[in-house]
């Protein structure tokens, strides 16, 4: 259970991570998010956390198939 939890919080993050980047560079406009850099610092930040819980959840995957 808790494998799957990681993976898919980290999809979500990192997902979630990207939209922020491309809002706080700039690249999407439309929002009050739009070129704020403090926004893309926090999706950088919050892309990396998703990266870390998303390569856990997908290593405890490839564990558990070998045992």
């Amino acid at each position: 259970m808790k494998k799957w939890v990681f993976t898919v919080v980290g999809i979500v993050l990192v997902l979630l991570g990207v939209l922020w980047v491309l809002q706080g560079s700039g690249e999407m406009s439309g929002s009050t998010m739009s070129g704020e850099k403090q926004f893309l610092v926090i999706g950088v930040v919050v892309g990396i956390i998703g990266l870390g819980l998303l390569v856990t959840g997908v290593r405890t995957f490839a564990t558990a198939r070998r045992s």
